[in-house]
């Protein structure tokens, strides 16, 4: 940690160090690329490290075409960068054996292929619950045939026409017939009504518009982790459509994209890429996550789920009651003292389920302010002797920070306000790259120590940490700690599907 220039009063501005992560043979880097690449994964070694991945595949005969070609890319090394800030900035992948000391097929275990009409069928249809209910049974029929038997699969790849992000999501619309606004109707319409309607009449109303939440929730049934992938997103760098498509989608060079999908298919495997080398034991991260859903009789019905982290970047997803936390006059969500206690016993109960060690500290992180019923709700859960504190955290949109040079503040830098307050750059110049890996003036988190005693540079320390814990991709770090960065397709799963009944716990499920 390097202190550099002002200290007026309190105010103090810090250069964090990047925190390392650690990876086979106890060997620690900074870049998820870098020790992979070199050493192999944390669990390498370990009786629960998959030595074989077994796949299904979903698709149409030319998405499953397409993933088979780019599964060549995952089993062998792939190289995409020529000059050496290219090769800093996109490292070459060494293959899947190479990375992750396990196998992996260039065909699937089993296969499903889905009719091309069919899913343009389903996804165009003028009502987005209609579209997105068909889209889904259409995929999960597939879920449904693979799982059965067996022959049991680690995960279950579904490649998904590029029609289907376009309209089965929120902002999708099909101009026959006004869909979305008719939609809204009908479901204001039904939702009074429900107890009159047939139970499948009225069930396609009960879940996500989006194709990726629903499936998700309703996946869960079948106790395989899926990974959807748009079919784009396999393009070759040399097909010739790429380079109009690249830039319209922003896509990165196919080692980029072979290390993320080659990544997150180990983590969704039950493998462990790295673990994060700083975290100090004894400490739980958990991430409130507070949603509503949009239609509903109740307007003020909204439910609270709970992400835990371990250090070694398991992450658990524990949803609380569905209740009148919703307030129609402040718009603001808050638990009763109840709720708060029930919400943070379980995930404290699964934490010594899962870990097995004495609990020393608890923190928990936040993007809206709690309110003292909260926080006397969630003390309450916790061990006598066991440290709570609760921190907010906001991206901050207005605040920025500037340096002389080309290259703006590097990650890590900290403004620290006061004890209680602090501003942390996530991203920013990284001096491995040796470049700035964004396109504008990078935006700071705000936090803010609202309950508890805690020393805001640890926090912030921890915090940083965090950033590098999302096995969904290979990427050194991301500008948010796990604990946030995924909460709003969290709960947006678990919410906006609410007649999936015990969703999963493990956070494989979700991302």
């Amino acid at each position: 940690m390097n202190k550099t220039s002002e200290n007026h009063g309190s105010v103090e501005l810090i250069h964090l160090e990047e925190p390392q992560l650690e990876f086979r043979y106890t060997q620690r880097t900074q870049d998820p690329k870098e020790g992979l690449s070199i050493f192999g994964p944390y669990d390498a070694d370990k009786p629960s490290h998959p030595k074989n991945i077994s796949y299904g595949l979903i698709g149409t005969q030319e998405g499953i075409k397409q993933f088979e070609e780019f599964a060549k890319n995952i089993v062998s090394p792939t190289i995409s960068g020529r000059t050496q800030r290219e090769l800093d900035l996109w490292p070459p992948y060494p293959g899947f054996e190479a990375a992750y000391s396990s196998l992996f097929p260039s065909k699937p275990t089993k296969s499903y292929t889905i009719d091309h009409q069919s899913i343009v069928n389903a996804a165009t249809n003028y009502d987005p619950n209609t579209r997105a209910w068909q889209t889904v049974n259409i995929y999960l029929e597939g879920i449904k045939q693979i799982t059965e038997g067996d022959d049991r699969v680690d995960l279950i790849i579904c490649i998904t026409p590029d029609i289907i992000y376009e309209y089965v999501r929120p902002k999708g619309y099909v101009q026959q017939g006004h869909g979305e606004k008719l939609s809204k109707n009908i479901r204001e319409e039904r939702a009074k009504t429900k107890s009159l309607l047939p139970d499948e009449d009225f069930q396609i109303y009960n879940y996500s518009v989006d194709f990726r939440r629903q499936l998700k929730a309703r996946a869960m049934t079948y106790n395989t982790p899926i990974q959807i992938i748009r079919q784009s997103t396999l393009n070759a760098d040399t097909d010739t459509e790429t380079t109009l498509l690249k830039h319209r989608r922003g896509l990165t060079p196919l080692s980029d994209r072979v290390w993320n999908i080659a990544t997150a298919i180990y983590y969704k495997a039950q493998g462990k890429p790295w673990r994060l080398a700083t975290a100090r034991p004894g400490v739980c991260y958990v991430g409130l996550v507070y949603h509503r859903k949009d239609y509903t009789t109740e307007s003020n019905t909204a439910c609270c789920a709970a992400q835990m982290f371990l250090d070694t970047g398991d992450g658990v997803v524990i949803r609380g009651n569905f209740g009148p936390w919703y307030s129609p006059q402040s718009k603001q969500l808050h638990l009763d003292q109840k709720e708060a206690k029930d919400l943070l016993t379980k995930v404290l109960e699964t934490y010594r389920e899962l870990h097995g060690q004495t609990l020393s500290e608890v923190f928990l992180h936040y993007r809206s302010p709690i309110n003292d019923k909260e926080y006397q709700g969630f003390a309450s859960a916790v061990p006598q002797g066991v440290k709570l504190v609760t921190i907010q955290l906001q991206v901050d949109k207005y605040f920025k920070l500037f340096r002389e040079g080309r290259y703006p503040i590097p990650r890590g830098t900290l403004l620290k306000l006061n004890n209680k307050t602090a501003y942390l750059w996530t991203h920013g110049y990284k001096p491995k790259l040796k470049t700035y890996d964004g396109a504008e003036t990078p935006k700071p988190l705000r936090i803010d120590i609202q309950y508890g005693q805690a020393d805001i540079v640890q926090v912030a320390k921890d915090i940083l940490g965090l950033t590098k814990l999302n096995y969904n991709n290979a990427k050194p770090a991301n500008t948010q700690p796990v604990t946030l960065e995924f909460s709003d397709e969290v709960g947006e799963i678990l919410v906006d599907n609410p007649k999936v009944a015990n969703p999963k716990t493990q956070f494989r499920y979700y991302i």
